[in-house]
């Protein structure tokens, strides 16, 4: 987009960017500033506020495909003086036939376009094998209280077509599969929150159906897969405590996004100075560490800065100073030689020492460990009712926000059939507020059973005594060994990646689009066996240079499983096309209502185990009280103890 803007004059190189509130959004998670920049861009304006005339510039708008954003850029372009010599349009997803015969109304304009093409790029990259559609309301608006499905169809086209975008921009046609609606009762009628999946699945193939008619060199067969779940796939990875480095940053620390403020030694010797760090993919030590289990990545850091205090003369140096010893004019010299590379490596790793150790202090405190052991100790069956009293009897300091996904977890395992006294009971001995007790009732409504869709709170506790026989706990991984204490976990989209990469995900639970039988629920469960399998087919892919993630080994030996985010600059993504090949078809799975640190981190870890790339999307990634807050906003209405009764 930026570097098919040519300027016929020289004199006109430098350009403008112009963009709205989500293309700037998309533009900012895709790449940075020096990199736009670099493509001859001299400013970046917003389409929205007033802008300086540029008579003498070429213009570049990226823009959402809304009528108020054409009627700005045609205001910009039309008269006599607009404010710039030449533009060029790109749109971030399709536009509509009405807007474009809009524009070609005005004939002072069209000579004056450039360009006028759909870029269809409005996903938002958040990792080397992640996205999100920024549907932040998604929850609230589909799976809310009020069961407005005007407003929750609203969300899912916009859903679906930031989705589509994703395989337009790579090229990619997949086999859409998502989870079936089911009723657990033939007298129970299907409601909108069970067709939520079916629904998006439907939407996204529209849009895929114009691309591949409409767009050159769009794959015209399948050439990977996509499979569509809601938050009811799972309800604990969103509650549960993740202990790898990344999780445990996001969820003790106190961060904005990837931003953290690290306090480093003042050089005058005064107050410790604040300096906020991003940590991203371009850090080769976080890149490294990030999956790794909070234990390894401290015994990894220590080693590392063990290492680089033997190795580094200005290191050695400045602790010799330190022990009084004086520094001799060759030392000196030696130290002026190695400061930069000795500064850049000691910054890195001190920070990741301090957030490591703030991190472990946090885990002491809190007595993180053994509340830890509990959850998965529930999660895995090999906890109960009696340990979880026990715990909450004898640790009165642990938080309010622990003992409630403690809780949380709880309900979702033994909820169907769990004796309603008893959860009143266990609510009080928590010493939940009522506010924490309507999060308990919304986390029900994400199990996918047809009983917990009911809005009152009193149908939320009646459904404790079905007794049913499903059992919610988790099964070892076969062949897997777990090398540090609580991390036994895992979250259970790994195991339907895994069974998609085998063929043996079950056609009646989840259904293909791409079958010309359609059946009640959208398609015919048969088609799932027609699924080629990843040597069957070639992806486009291979004959392209960019990817969205490459392994690579970092300066001290240590592997690290993926590179910079940057989804749509080809210059630092590479990978030959010999590489590509030996890779089977990629596998997308999109999470409706937020996904978790611990499915993105499983993502990384199949694509190396099925030689698959795995990529993650979702309408939003959630860390556990960014989660907790979505469920509270489900239902305001306040409620008392004594509601939630038989």
């Amino acid at each position: 987009m930026l570097r098919n803007t040519k300027a016929e004059d020289l004199k006109l190189a430098w350009k403008v960017l112009i963009m709205d509130k989500i293309t700037l959004k998309i533009m900012s998670h895709s790449c940075k500033m020096s990199e736009i920049t670099g493509e001859d861009v001299s400013l970046v304006e917003n389409i929205s506020k007033r802008r300086q005339p540029l008579p003498t510039m070429l213009a570049i708008y990226f823009i959402q495909p809304t009528k108020e954003n054409v009627v700005m850029f045609l205001s910009d372009m039309a008269g006599k003086n607009p404010l710039y010599k030449k533009a060029f349009a790109y749109f971030s997803s399709p536009i509509s036939r009405e807007l474009i015969n809009y524009i070609k109304k005005d004939p002072t304009v069209l000579p004056r376009i450039g360009a006028l093409r759909e870029m269809n790029l409005e996903y938002f990259p958040i990792d080397s094998q992640a996205f999100i559609t920024n549907n932040e309301e998604a929850m609230d608006d589909i799976f809310g209280e009020d069961g407005d499905s005007t407003k929750g169809d609203e969300c899912l086209t916009l859903m679906a077509t930031r989705i589509a975008t994703v395989f337009a921009s790579l090229r990619e046609f997949p086999f859409v599969r998502y989870r079936v609606a089911k009723s657990l009762e033939l007298d129970t009628m299907i409601t909108y929150r069970d067709l939520v999946p079916t629904k998006l699945a439907a939407n996204i193939w529209n849009s895929l159906t114009k691309y591949k008619a409409n767009i050159a060199n769009f794959p015209q067969k399948e050439t990977c897969e996509l499979l569509i779940l809601d938050r009811s796939i799972d309800q604990i990875a969103p509650i549960i405590h993740e202990w790898t480095y990344d999780a445990m940053c996001h969820d003790l620390l106190d961060m904005e996004g990837n931003k953290y403020v690290h306090e480093v030694p003042s050089k005058t010797g005064g107050a410790p100075e604040k300096k906020d760090v991003i940590l991203e993919d371009q850090d080769p030590i976080w890149l490294e560490l990030r999956h790794a289990h909070i234990a390894d990545a401290s015994e990894r850091l220590h080693g590392k800065m063990t290492k680089f205090a033997t190795k580094n003369k200005a290191a050695q140096i400045r602790q010799g100073s330190r022990d009084g010893e004086d520094i001799s004019t060759r030392d000196l010299r030696n130290i002026v030689e190695s400061l930069s590379q000795y500064n850049e490596q000691y910054e890195k790793l001190s920070l990741h020492v301090d957030i490591a150790a703030k991190i472990n202090k946090i885990i002491r405190d809190s007595e993180l460990k053994e509340l830890g052991q509990l959850e998965q100790d529930l999660v895995f069956g090999d906890a109960g009712t009696k340990e979880v009293i026990n715990f909450l009897r004898t640790k009165p300091d642990v938080t309010s926000d622990n003992k409630l996904r403690l809780v949380m977890i709880y309900a979702a395992i033994y909820g169907d059939k769990l004796e309603s006294e008893k959860l009143k009971k266990l609510m009080e001995l928590a010493k939940l507020s009522l506010e924490d007790m309507n999060v308990v009732h919304n986390i029900r409504m994400f199990d996918g059973s047809s009983d917990t869709k009911k809005t009152s709170i009193r149908s939320f506790a009646s459904k404790f005594n079905l007794n049913k026989k499903k059992s919610n706990f988790r099964k070892d991984r076969p062949g897997e060994e777990v090398t540090w204490q609580l991390s036994r976990f895992y979250p259970l989209v790994e195991e339907l990646v895994e069974k998609i990469g085998k063929g043996q995900l079950s056609s009646t639970d989840f259904s293909c689009m791409n079958d010309p039988s359609p059946t009640f629920h959208g398609t015919s469960p048969a088609a799932a066996a027609t699924l080629i399998q990843p040597q069957d087919a070639h992806s486009v892919r291979s004959r392209r240079t960019g990817t969205w993630a490459r392994a690579r080994r970092s300066d001290d030996g240590y592997s690290s499983d993926s590179t910079l985010k940057h989804a749509v600059t080809d210059s630092l993504l590479r990978r030959t096309s010999s590489e590509l090949k030996k890779m089977g078809q990629r596998i997308f799975v999109f999470i409706i209502g937020g996904a978790t640190r611990s499915e993105l981190r499983a993502c990384h870890k199949l694509t190396e185990k099925l030689n698959r790339e795995i990529i993650l999307g979702s309408t939003s990634l959630d860390d556990p009280s960014e989660f907790i807050k979505k469920l509270k906003r489900l239902n305001e209405e306040e409620i008392s103890i004594d509601d939630i009764e038989i």
